[in-house]
């Protein structure tokens, strides 16, 4: 099996919330970090802290720029690719429609063609339980089917699963596709809990919370997130599919409740009335996790409910 110590590796969206904690891991294990992002969503104030590290290098380029991408891959020669670039932002892929097109499926291409000219023999994608939809069977195992995307940031992932595990078949390069739960905790710019402490902190006589506050959803914390990746990578065979997540679902009210409590505990809530928070969104996912225990995989955090009072509390001393 790989070992991460001593690697060369890539990562896209490296400035970006998860992919930033990623990189503080790989430096900790003694690994070589390229940086690639745009920063159209990530930002280097993340990971300036490694700047100064001979085991880094920040490249701010996009993967639509197919020259300067072939440029760093053969510079660079990194042994794996950890692949987070995308639109994280479900609501901004439905009014701008070609962006999950663009920052999914192309660039992935472009990846990996630039991985199978350069001859890098792994790929980490970061994939999503909304892949699976709507889907009737919960916890919704890998093998799950037909999935059916409801949004174009869905679609564009399982487009790149596609991709990613033709050119495995094509080209003999080695995926670990990771399907996560929701994923909360350090350094995280956007979602549910973010949104609710920034609404209080602007006003704290009443939260509006979108749809009807029974949307119910699987978490996980970012650091068992990153971690569980590489060890996967490290202990598990390739070429598999992976759900990333804990135990349990958490309600959009639960949530609101906990950030009230904190924040403004008079404040009132008030319901948009939907049944999902925005086009798009999957109002009840909750993805199982038996393949990853398995694996070997276990999360400091193992029940969505823990990690969620966990994030609260640390989001609500950053924001």
């Amino acid at each position: 099996m790989p070992k991460i110590s001593g690697k060369t590796i890539l990562v896209t969206g490296g400035a970006g919330f998860i992919g930033s904690n990623m990189v503080e891991l790989l430096i900790s294990k003694a690994s070589k970090v390229i940086v690639y992002d745009n920063l159209s969503s990530g930002s280097f104030d993340l990971i300036k802290q490694f700047s100064t590290s001979t085991k880094f290098r920040f490249v701010k380029a996009d993967l639509l720029d197919v020259p300067r991408l072939k440029k760093i891959m053969i510079e660079e020669e990194p042994d794996a690719i950890i692949h987070f670039a995308a639109n994280p932002d479900i609501q901004l892929g439905t009014k701008n429609t070609g962006l999950d097109l663009e920052q999914g499926p192309i660039a992935t291409h472009n990846l990996l063609e630039a991985a199978r000219l350069s001859n890098v023999k792994s790929i980490l994608y970061s994939s999503s339980s909304a892949v699976y939809g709507k889907a009737d069977i919960k916890p919704t195992p890998e093998n799950y089917g037909p999935m059916k995307p409801i949004s174009l940031y869905a679609a564009s992932k399982l487009a790149c699963e596609g991709l990613i595990t033709a050119y495995s078949n094509l080209y003999g390069i080695n995926y670990y596709i990771y399907r996560f739960a929701n994923v909360v905790g350090k350094n995280q710019t956007h979602g549910v809990i973010v949104d609710f402490i920034k609404k209080l902190n602007k006003n704290k006589r009443y939260l509006e919370v979108l749809g009807d506050g029974k949307q119910k959803k699987s978490y996980i914390d970012v650091i068992d997130c990153v971690a569980a990746i590489i060890y996967a990578y490290e202990k598990a065979k390739p070429n598999e599919i992976l759900n990333l997540a804990t135990r349990g679902q958490t309600s959009v009210d639960s949530i609101a409740a906990q950030v009230i409590s904190k924040i403004a505990p008079k404040a009132k809530i008030h319901y948009t009335g939907t049944e999902q928070g925005w086009p798009g969104d999957v109002s009840n996912t909750y993805i199982d996790n038996k393949k990853m225990q398995s694996v070997g995989i276990k999360l400091k955090y193992g029940y969505s409910d823990d990690v969620v009072k966990h994030a609260i509390k640390i989001l609500t001393n950053k924001y």
